[in-house]
């Protein structure tokens, strides 16, 4: 059987070709058919101790539903999914699956892993494309309430565990639609909205309740929601403040964080010519910065009419943050990567408007505390890139508006919340919080991660009441 799995090739999801797709916001990969699936299912080795299961944040019983598919039992395999993960489809696009599961996958060590992402997204596929909203049945209601605060990928796990387990769950979102930033951040070509709507639906035919255009910290605070009769209450609200370089010129016209771009253009639909939300549309754009965000910032940009879109950082290619996927289709659309270059000043033209960045060349030094060799500037390397539209991406921070609402709620130096990392407590009573808002900018599935801990601890404590 092993033998007979090393031989058979790791299966690529069929895409569009890079000069069509950078004209279109339409999905890049097609996802597996049924006979690609299963090629891909039978390369398993059906470890006795999958090590693929401890790389994946939330557990997902991977050789489980794996063999299920290659069984046909596709409706089994999604449920088996399930039980671990509430957004199947949502992991199965945009998860570090080579850095978590396949990145732990024994196929790996010799050759190439399973293809886990792809083979998730394939059976959340067929549930979606059923059209199944499956209603939580038999669920014995505890009487006890919950409000989660934020809709991102932690809440969304939360008010799901949490629905199962009987509780009245109600979510508060500061936007209009729900997904946090399943919505407002990551591009339609990467993660179409239809996906994350469904996985809505599902939670809210589980009995989940949503209030939108809802700030909390704002309209009401945390112990407002105790003295209305929530006896818990989650915190995810993400990291949504924006970071800038703090050079000169970074105020001209023109010049945009990432969350700003991305949230025109995803959240608001920017790119859909049947809504009439304006962004900046630049011939020559610069991004600065390197994770996915930034490559979501410029992918986005060339859709939209950008001619030369170049990514700048400080750093080489080995040190760049986003997934190798993200890098690749960037590349292949013709995304221009000026490496070891950092940005020392914005040049406007008399209408303050940007006309420019110029930059220094840089060489890399001793390893920082990341454990990435240290960017060291070459004095006298300056020179300026052309440019009419810059998207800041490089990084961000914790949104002050609901901690600065809450005085009893323990924060760090860079104002996330304290938690425990196995229980999602806060130094709140009755109060948890996870994700980004506690870690900083991580990943989605680590964010469900820590959802899925808050949620049971959270059981646990309301048991005891």
């Amino acid at each position: 059987m092993a033998d007979k799995a090393k031989k058979i090739p790791r299966q690529k999801m069929p895409e569009q070709k890079p000069e069509i797709r950078r004209s279109n916001f339409k999905e890049v990969p097609f996802g597996f058919d049924k006979e690609t699936a299963l090629l891909e299912a039978s390369r398993c080795l059906k470890c006795k101790k999958p090590s693929c299961v401890e790389g994946c944040p939330v557990s997902v019983p991977i050789p489980q539903f794996i063999s299920l598919i290659l069984e046909e039992k596709f409706d089994d395999a999604i449920a088996e999914i399930r039980k671990k993960n509430f957004l199947p489809a949502v992991c199965g696009r945009v998860c570090p699956q080579e850095n978590q599961c396949e990145g732990s996958c024994i196929l790996g060590k010799k050759g190439t892993p399973v293809a886990i992402g792809a083979l998730e997204r394939f059976a959340a596929d067929l549930e979606i494309n059923a059209g199944k909203k499956d209603v939580c049945l038999n669920v014995k209601k505890t009487g006890r309430k919950v409000a989660v605060v934020g809709s991102g990928p932690s809440g969304l796990t939360v008010a799901g565990d949490l629905a199962l387990k009987g509780y009245d769950v109600t979510v508060f979102e500061a936007f209009h639609k729900a997904g946090g930033v399943l919505v407002y951040g990551i591009p339609e070509f990467r993660l179409p909205k239809t996906i994350v709507e469904y996985e809505i639906e599902k939670l809210k035919s589980c009995g989940v309740k949503f209030v939108l255009n809802y700030v909390i910290g704002k309209i009401k605070t945390i112990n407002d929601l105790f003295e209305e009769g929530f006896d818990a209450v989650y915190i995810g609200v993400g990291a949504g403040l924006p970071s800038f370089l703090n050079i000169e010129g970074e105020n001209f016209n023109g010049v945009f964080s990432a969350n700003e771009y991305l949230t025109r253009a995803n959240l608001m639909k920017a790119y859909d010519s049947d809504y009439d939300t304006p962004i900046a549309v630049g011939d020559n754009v610069v991004v600065v910065g390197a994770g996915n965000v930034a490559m979501d910032a410029a992918r986005t940009a060339l859709r939209l009419g950008g001619k030369n879109v170049s990514i700048v950082y400080r750093r080489s290619r080995e040190e760049m943050p986003a997934r190798a996927e993200e890098l690749h289709h960037a590349e292949e659309e013709g995304i221009d990567f000026k490496l070891l270059t950092n940005p020392v000043k914005v040049l406007g033209d008399e209408n303050g408007r940007i006309k420019g960045v110029e930059c220094i060349k840089m060489e890399l030094g001793e390893p920082d505390d990341s454990g990435r060799r240290r960017p060291v500037e070459i004095k006298g390397s300056e020179f300026v890139i052309d440019c009419d539209l810059m998207i800041i991406a490089v990084g961000s921070g914790a949104n002050p508006v609901l901690t600065r609402s809450e005085k009893d709620l323990a924060l760090t130096k860079r104002g996330y919340v304290e938690a425990d990392s196995e229980t999602g407590k806060t130094s709140v009573k009755g109060v948890w919080a996870g994700g980004d808002i506690v870690t900083g900018q991580a990943t989605v599935i680590m964010a469900m991660g820590a959802g899925r801990k808050a949620a049971t601890d959270i059981d646990r404590y309301l048991s005891e009441l």
